[in-house]
């Protein structure tokens, strides 16, 4: 009788840690999910944004890069050329590049934001909850770090091929190999302290407007998921605030970036900054181009949020017809 009731007891205990065992391994799988979810959403926000506006984004870079005297009239002048000599798909040229770097930088910026605002969520006590004002504008300051440092080689890459013909780079793995050969490996983070200084402004500023437009929005009328016109306008203003608190650091990065194709010898940011208003200007030179910015990038973050957010929602019903069907 006493061995049948020890073997009671280790039933029962078995019975009890199985279940926990199980609902830890179900946590587990559901943040793993949860993380390729947010990685494969942020990678489709990216690539589709940029793609949308990479014409104005290189006609951007190219005025940025030189001393050209910016205006909407050059600009149309510029994009209209290129076409004339060059074709249509020209427009989009260094977008391959781009894709190379906007897919894992897009990818990781998003994932690594939920990410963040989970972790200050729990630091906070807003678990599951919208993240009072500081930790959101934390939470996109680092996701965007995180991002920025782990893609940055890309981006150099991306705007050499911008702002130099095809005859100089014929793809992405030559510019690598001529900057390595022809300037050093450290040329590849030429411009990386600007960018770093410049993307805390402009993610923090982003996702921080972005989350509190929905945030306001779900509280005043009622709906807890806007509708996909009202998410356009909370990312264009969110792309408005966050690059024209950060584009004159922007200019200053595409100048060191580009600045062995260029003729100029770049070599610090206060440097750079000084040359750039002596020869242009403050509003002509720091702020070049931003006016088209204020075009190109409310789309563009406008489209990426958007599509960030419409993708997650699929994939959680798609999950969910999966569950329900099994």
């Amino acid at each position: 009788m006493g061995s049948g009731v020890q073997e009671q007891r280790a039933s029962l205990t078995q019975g009890e840690v199985l279940p926990l065992a199980s609902s830890s391994q179900s946590e587990g799988l559901k943040h793993t999910r949860s993380i390729l979810n947010s990685l494969f959403s942020g990678a489709l926000a990216g690539a589709v944004a940029k793609t949308a506006v990479a014409p104005l984004d290189r006609t951007k870079i190219i005025f940025q890069v030189s001393s050209a005297r910016f205006s909407a009239k050059e600009a149309y002048r510029l994009i209209y050329r290129t076409y004339l000599k060059n074709g249509f798909l020209s427009l989009w040229r260094g977008n391959s590049a781009t894709m190379v770097r906007v897919v894992p930088y897009a990818a990781i910026q998003f994932c690594a934001h939920e990410q963040y605002k989970g972790m200050l969520g729990g630091y906070y006590g807003f678990q599951g909850k919208a993240l009072p004002p500081f930790p959101r504008l934390l939470a996109g300051s680092m996701a965007g770090t995180t991002a920025a440092m782990l893609t940055y080689p890309l981006d150099m890459v991306r705007a050499r091929m911008a702002v130099t013909p095809k005859e100089m780079y014929s793809n992405i793995l030559h510019v690598f190999v001529r900057i390595s050969r022809e300037e050093g490996l450290k040329t590849l983070y030429r411009g990386f302290a600007p960018t770093m200084l410049g993307v805390v402004p402009y993610a923090g500023l982003s996702f921080f407007t972005y989350e509190t437009l929905k945030k306001l929005h779900a509280e005043r009328s009622g709906r807890p998921q806007p509708y996909s016109y009202e998410r356009l306008a909370f990312g264009a203003c969110a792309g408005l605030i966050g690059q024209s608190a950060s584009y004159p650091l922007d200019v200053v990065r595409r100048r060191m970036q580009t600045a062995g194709v260029t003729g100029h010898t770049y070599g610090t940011i206060l440097g750079t900054m000084r040359e750039i208003v002596s020869e242009e200007g403050v509003i002509r030179g720091l702020y070049k181009g931003l006016s088209m910015n204020w075009v190109k990038g409310p789309i563009a973050v406008g489209i990426s949020f958007t599509t960030f957010d419409l993708t997650q929602i699929l994939l959680r019903k798609l999950h969910q017809m999966g569950y329900t069907a099994r």
